[in-house]
């Protein structure tokens, strides 16, 4: 069985490793250290504090993804643009649990005073973010060229923005 939920404590180490599958296989991410479970409380606590969605796809009891917004940028101007998050256990990919998850958090974020939604998406040759994102409307807004520099290449990202009202 699968739900989309809202994150809870006891979540906090699947989300950590979840992550940390990214960050030290893949350029999904460009962090180069996993974050633990005491840094992931305290990003949780403040998305929460923002008033902001973190959500979590379980399945079969299982935390097998996470979803959240985040500000897009720390100056007060942008307080009405957020960016989104989304990462998938590994062997948890193609089952549509993306689809879930971003459904519900573009659901979440309106009710919010969020405004825009950017994805930032590293280009890693793989299309299945920016085709989730854009079957959601999001719609491609720029290229940020060789930006990052993880596991020994340069990787561009990719914006995508979609209008929340």
């Amino acid at each position: 069985m699968t739900s989309i939920r809202a994150l809870a404590e006891a979540d906090l180490p699947a989300v950590a490793d979840i992550y940390a599958h990214y960050v030290t296989g893949g350029v999904a991410t460009f962090d180069e250290t996993p974050l633990g479970v005491d840094q992931w409380r305290a990003k949780a606590d403040g998305i929460a504090g923002a008033g902001l969605p973190f959500l979590v796809a379980e399945v079969d009891g299982a935390v097998a993804g996470y979803a959240y917004v985040s500000q897009y940028r720390p100056k007060p101007a942008y307080r009405h643009t957020v960016e989104d998050t989304i990462y998938l256990a590994p062997g948890q990919t193609g089952r549509g649990l993306g689809k879930l998850l971003l459904a519900e958090l573009i659901k979440a974020t309106g009710q919010t005073a969020a405004r825009q939604m950017i994805a930032v998406i590293a280009d890693s040759g793989d299309p299945a973010s920016a085709r989730l994102h854009k079957a959601f409307g999001f719609e491609e807004v720029g290229r940020l060229r060789a930006v990052g520099f993880k596991h020994g290449r340069w990787i561009d990202t990719v914006l995508l923005q979609l209008e929340l009202r």
